[in-house]
This record gives structure tokens, sequence and C-alpha cells, in this order.
């Protein structure tokens, strides 16, 4: 399933990304920090949601209490919830 995620409080607006059971795929984010935010996109490409939030999960960017792949994190696991919702 493709799942679109509005980022908040950081320079990337949206994160997309394909879910398949708990495995994140095809993660692209629209804006922010161009090469730095590519780079993130390969290394956790084919992570699981929990290995994804175990590694991003609380990293903050400058002063702002989230950054980019603290939104990521948090966007795998809203997706992953919704997706497997009873």
């Amino acid at each position: 399933m493709d799942y679109t995620y509005n980022t908040y409080m950081t320079c990337s607006t949206q994160i997309k990304f394909r879910i398949e059971d708990d495995v994140i795929t095809n993660i692209q984010f629209i804006g922010g920090c161009n090469g730095n935010l590519k780079a993130i996109a390969k290394l956790v490409n084919g992570w699981t949601v929990d290995k994804i939030e175990e590694y991003l999960r609380g990293n903050t960017c400058g002063p702002r209490p989230t950054s980019c792949a603290d939104q990521l994190a948090i966007a795998v696991r809203t997706a992953y919830n919704e997706t497997h919702a009873a």
C-alpha cells in the first residue's frame, strides 16, 4: 500500500512510502535537505517499522522537537497502525 504522511515542524512537507505488512520501501521526502533525506531513504529502505522507530524516533533538528527522520518514524508507525487496525 502506498502511503503519504504530512510532516509537522520540518523543512520537508510530506513523506511518501510503500508499506507491505511491516516492511517500508520506496521512501521519498518532499522538500527538506535533499541530499541528506535521499541518504536516509536509501539507508532504511526495506527496514521494518520497528527497526525504523528504534533508530530514528526521537531525533531532533536544531531547536525543533522533531526532525525529518523522527517524522519518518512517526509516519511508518501511523501507517502500520492504520493498515493493521482491527
